[in-house]
């Protein structure tokens, strides 16, 4: 008898123990969202705050910073119970997206206009659609020309390439610039965008400001350039130059990839500057915030001859109602927003080929992410 009662005692300890363990992986999965509670704890960051968000979020814009947002939503999904679907039909769709009501946030790779701002707030109950710079780097001119490994161009020779006036690679303006080079007699394939994009309208107010004579056009996101060819989205463009001789576009550093080779910019400083984060931080280091109220829109300096500071540089903008945003999305917009701008949402950046936001940018848009209501 003694030992039956030891052996009911030491059963009732083992399921104790179990109920134990089971108790404490279920709250593991509670607060995680991953069925292998604390392990997932160790696959992202500890520190991202959730609050109430939950369901999913539908945006879309840029594809300048998809590989950004693709960073991101895989950390913040593994520690919050948010799907984020980011659509990156370009950043004209994704403003329009997000005037005609269609999305709580969208990306943008240039800040709101007057008129899209008026659009704003008749979806921003009470409130508008505000700029927040969360994403920099630098638009890489990719080039393809067999034995050629490095090139340097300065912007009225990239203006005239990307306007035909330069059609071939052994012209002598690429020459002088390049006399080490060995120049093949190959007809230039330039290649731009074919949807409105923030990177074209990046891409050109570089050229205005600095080539204005060889490149007389307004700028804007669609193209307006005379000649070349056209691809859709900024992987569009890289795809085609990697797979044609002779091809030369622009997009995001991010997306010069598999052997793509990007050009240096003479800008008047000391050496030829890479596309490199660092150098385009350096750039937009430079830029002034010149948006009002709790938009932060920026003027970057295209212009710059700064030693290591590379002009052609973009910053994307997230772009969300400073005040009446939809109550359903709210929590789950702004936990993301936070956390895309906390110390760890920036240093992904430069571990995917972008440039963080320099500290007192990013200051304000952290302070302007928590005010959102």
């Amino acid at each position: 008898m003694k030992l039956q009662r030891m052996n009911r005692r030491a059963l009732a300890l083992g399921a104790l123990a179990v109920s134990g363990a089971l108790a404490l992986t279920a709250c593991g999965s509670d607060e995680t969202g991953n069925p292998d509670g604390g392990s997932s704890n160790a696959a992202a960051p500890s520190n991202i705050k959730c609050d109430d968000a939950s369901g999913q979020v539908l945006a879309d814009g840029s594809s300048a910073q998809k590989n950004a947002v693709d960073a991101w939503v895989k950390q913040f999904s593994a520690a919050c119970q948010v799907e984020i679907n980011y659509k990156a039909g370009g950043s004209g769709a994704g403003v329009t997206a997000f005037t005609q009501g269609q999305v709580p946030w969208a990306g943008s790779d240039s800040a709101l206009k007057p008129d899209e701002v008026a659009a704003s707030k008749k979806i921003c109950s009470g409130g508008q659609g505000i700029d927040l710079p969360m994403v920099g780097g630098p638009i890489a001119v990719g080039y393809n020309v067999p034995g050629v490994d490095k090139l340097a161009l300065d912007s009225a020779t990239i203006a005239k390439i990307f306007d035909s006036k330069i059609t071939n690679w052994n012209d002598p303006a690429i020459k002088k610039l390049n006399p080490d080079a060995k120049l093949p007699n190959l007809k230039i394939q330039a290649f731009h965008r074919s949807d409105e994009s923030g990177t074209t309208d990046n891409f050109t107010k570089y050229l205005i400001a600095t080539a204005k004579k060889d490149f007389p056009y307004e700028g804007g996101k669609a193209w307006q350039a005379k000649g070349g060819q056209s691809a859709p989205q900024s992987s569009g463009v890289a795809a085609q130059v990697k797979q044609t001789a002779g091809a030369i576009g622009y997009f995001e550093l991010s997306y010069a990839k598999d052997g793509i080779k990007t050009v240096a910019i003479d800008t008047g400083a000391a050496e030829p500057v890479e596309a490199t984060v660092d150098n385009a931080t350096k750039a937009i280091s430079e830029a002034k915030v010149v948006g009002t109220g709790k938009d932060l829109a920026l003027e970057l300096n295209y212009a710059t001859k700064a030693d290591g500071a590379y002009p052609m540089v973009l910053v994307t903008y997230e772009i969300v109602c400073d005040k009446g945003n939809k109550s359903e999305t709210l929590p789950a917009v702004k936990a993301f927003l936070r956390y895309a701008a906390s110390e760890d949402g920036q240093k992904i950046l430069a571990e995917n080929d972008y440039a963080p936001m320099p500290e007192e940018i990013i200051t304000k848009v952290r302070t302007t992410v928590e005010s959102l209501s």
